[in-house]
């Protein structure tokens, strides 16, 4: 155990030396805390029961509506798109300084993103086809590669929105947030077709990333006016759920009529809002704490693999559950129905064992994550990881 401690401080004090003296460690401990509530709510509110021979996907939500607060907790993504807007703001600014081009400056940040995609769509291709010639049923194999594929449309709105920053970094937040009300109203209101609320997708989404362009700018310094977004977003949010017929939840319900997710609609759209109201007002205590070397380097080394974790949480889970159906009895929390509270409790049980699936995972595929680069002879990889990756890939 000393051992141990001994080498995290020896990493973490690598890391604190590594990284640039003017970086803002509060929105890398934003997007840490984003990613990782976007991981543990799924894991939360994704169930696997066996039947028929077979999984099937469902949720508590859809036995236990009341844990709809929970949602409110680890449905995190809009301020991953703040941050994002706000990285990608800055950084395309600080590219036309230094005289990049529009085409190398997106070219990287997509890199970024979907360099680990490929490694995810080939082993799951390979093991999709692998169960069905094995006699595996179909049910069962779409089940599980709609788990796998379906976090998959956030990294293309994100790749849109990213691309689109010259264009979209000046635009107000209100502008989207007014297509999102509107496309509501046409859609429940006046009875408009399904498809419409599609193009909630874009404008959904755009909204946090556009206040996170807005927070590049300044225009969210004061702290007043973040507690003015706060309350009156809290406030429309509230009016939506108890008066506006939205769902509680904040995240997609099986069998559920009306989803707040996919599409967004305007009640995710104004609970997203206070959360990146709160995610601000916070922001610089979690820059007092990121000035402890320990805390800094958790926060970065999840940054660091962000995607790796983000593209293989759901196939940590189910190696897990597919492992435990070698046992002669159903698991519970892991292959019963999410139905009671026991159910809850024996879920929480499996986190750490869903964790530490993950773990290899990461130790499996975290390379895809970084461009390659030759390693200077005679350096260790324990040393290059911090030096490299710090003060490259984390670079904003």
């Amino acid at each position: 155990m000393r051992e141990l401690r001994s080498r995290w401080s020896a990493l973490a004090a690598g890391i604190e030396a590594a990284t640039p003296a003017g970086r803002d460690r509060a929105v890398d401990a934003l997007r840490a805390l984003a990613i990782l509530g976007v991981v543990l709510g799924h894991w939360l509110v994704t169930s696997l029961t066996a039947a028929d021979g077979g999984l099937r996907g469902t949720s508590p939500l859809s036995h236990m509506p009341w844990l709809a607060p929970v949602s409110w907790v680890f449905q995190t993504l809009a301020v991953f798109f703040l941050v994002g807007g706000h990285v990608a703001a800055l950084g395309y600014t600080s590219a036309r300084e230094r005289g990049t081009s529009y085409g190398a400056w997106v070219g990287q940040r997509l890199g970024r993103l979907f360099r680990p995609v490929a490694a995810v769509l080939v082993l799951w291709t390979v093991v999709a086809g692998g169960m069905l010639v094995g006699g595996a049923e179909l049910d069962t194999v779409r089940t599980l590669v709609k788990l796998v594929l379906s976090p998959l449309w956030f990294l293309l709105v994100f790749a849109a929105l990213t691309a689109a920053t010259p264009l979209v970094a000046r635009l107000s937040p209100v502008w989207p947030a007014v297509v999102v009300a509107g496309v509501d109203g046409w859609r429940f209101g006046l009875g408009g077709p399904e498809w419409i609320g599609w193009a909630n997708v874009a404008a959904g989404w755009l909204v946090p990333f556009t206040l996170g362009a807005a927070w590049s700018r300044g225009a969210l310094a004061r702290r007043g006016r973040l507690l003015l977004l706060v309350g009156g977003a809290a406030t429309a949010t509230a009016t939506l759920v108890l008066w506006g017929g939205y769902p509680a939840s904040m995240v997609g319900v099986p069998g559920a009529p009306v989803s707040n997710l996919n599409p967004p609609t305007l009640a995710a759209v104004a609970f997203g809002l206070v959360q990146c109201g709160l995610a601000l007002l916070a922001r610089d205590r979690l820059a007092r704490l990121m000035r402890r070397p320990s805390a800094w380097a958790k926060a970065a080394l999840v940054n660091l693999s962000a995607m790796t974790v983000f593209l293989w949480h759901q196939t940590a889970m189910m190696a897990v559950t597919a492992l435990g159906l070698l046992v002669p009895v159903r698991l519970p929390g892991l292959h019963t129905p999410p139905d009671s509270l026991g159910w809850t409790a024996a879920r929480v049980v499996w986190l750490p064992v869903f964790a530490a699936s993950l773990g290899l995972c990461w130790a499996a595929f975290r390379t895809h994550e970084r461009a390659r680069r030759s390693r200077p002879a005679g350096v260790t990889a324990a040393r290059c990881v911090p030096r490299t990756s710090v003060e490259e890939k984390l670079h904003a």
